[in-house]
């Protein structure tokens, strides 16, 4: 793709010669990329990625956040790696068992470098409005330390996903940065629903509910559709998952609701992208294990446009030759995940003047 009108995207394949690391290439990949050109003295620089649910081991490695993390201290920034909270039950729907997956799975200030921050809070529900005014979303439900913070920097491992086709940054950002009731936004065309059989009868999700929408007329919660808002605050409020998001979105719908939300969450702040592409497996590292890798080992890439970077990992991932398996459709992402296309989110997001899909390829070593 060298040479066309675009924005420029640094990678760096994972080959490593003697005395060279894949961390000393990611930190002159990002140097390369600008990301020096950061104004990030004394600024409250987030570090966005994903822990990865507990049993699975494709997620990144702790190292690679280290990298960043030192490169924004050396720039006189304060960094902290953050995620928030999952809306499905989980190792990660509230902080402290969040806080916990993530220890476990390595990351910790003392491996790499910074503090780790839980960006929606205890139980998901520490969030900021902040306005877009898309084609689906008026309000995005941001986060509030991610909101809050002066700079964000996002760190991907761009993998398959069964709903959006890709998970790279654009996912990483609108999704990974939402609150939970932001994440129900996106996933869910309906209301929340109650599972009676999971209902303890604890009322915490009567105390939350701003518009007397839940009663307990037979010991188990009731919602009344003609009241509720579809807030979501139920969701996090039911620490025993019986408060559950209505029916799926359509798969092209969650990946434009999940492009408009990317959007929200770097807006008005400077901020960088950075994906590895490795380990690349056929579903998200929100389950609890994960299967082996589709395709080889691919890169580092980084740039100040996230839809540039998520096209150019997802082109040159899809040319590479599959592990194991025939490509049969378009690429290999919609044959792992059928009904799924990861240009949905991309050509939305470039609508939207989030980034533009077309991009120049800078190679180094």
């Amino acid at each position: 793709m060298t040479g066309i009108k675009g924005s420029d995207v640094f990678f760096s394949d994972m080959e490593v010669e003697i005395g060279d690391s894949l961390l000393k290439k990611m930190r002159r990949v990002c140097e390369a990329a600008g990301i020096g050109r950061i104004d990030m003295e004394r600024k409250l620089v987030a570090i966005k990625l994903h822990f990865g649910e507990y049993g699975n081991l494709s997620f990144l490695r702790p190292n690679y956040a280290k990298v960043l993390a030192d490169l924004v201290r050396e720039k006189g920034g304060i960094p902290f790696l953050t995620d928030c909270n999952t809306l499905y039950a989980g190792c990660r729907k509230n902080a402290v068992e969040h806080l916990d997956t993530a220890y476990a799975n390595g990351f910790s200030p003392l491996t790499t470098g910074c503090q780790i921050l839980i960006g929606d809070g205890l139980k998901g529900s520490d969030e900021t409005l902040v306005p877009i005014n898309g084609e689906y979303v008026r309000e995005a439900k941001i986060g509030r330390a991610v909101a809050e913070a002066d700079v964000i920097i996002s760190l991907s491992h761009f993998k398959c996903h069964e709903l959006t086709g890709v998970g790279g940054a654009v996912k990483n950002l609108g999704m990974g940065c939402a609150s939970r009731r932001g994440k129900m936004e996106q996933h869910s065309e309906a209301k929340p629903q109650i599972d009676e059989g999971k209902c303890r009868e604890c009322k915490e999700c009567l105390r939350a509910c701003a518009h007397g929408a839940i009663s307990f007329p037979k010991k188990k919660a009731v919602i009344d559709y003609g009241t509720c808002v579809g807030c979501g605050r139920c969701i996090s409020a039911c620490r025993f998952d019986a408060v559950c998001a209505g029916p799926d979105s359509s798969k092209d719908l969650l990946s434009m609701k999940m492009a408009e939300y990317a959007a929200a969450a770097v807006l008005g702040k400077p901020n960088f992208h950075v994906s590895v592409v490795c380990d690349v497996s056929p579903l998200c590292d929100c389950y609890g294990g994960n299967n082996p890798p589709i395709i080889p080992d691919v890169g580092i890439f980084a740039s100040f446009d996230p839809v540039a970077l998520d096209a150019a990992c997802a082109r040159i991932s899809a040319a590479q030759k599959p592990i194991g398996r025939k490509v049969r459709g378009k690429d290999i992402f919609a044959d792992v995940n059928e009904g799924t296309d990861w240009r949905t989110a991309l050509e939305h997001a470039e609508r939207i003047g989030l980034g533009t899909t077309s991009y120049n390829l800078i190679e180094m070593k």
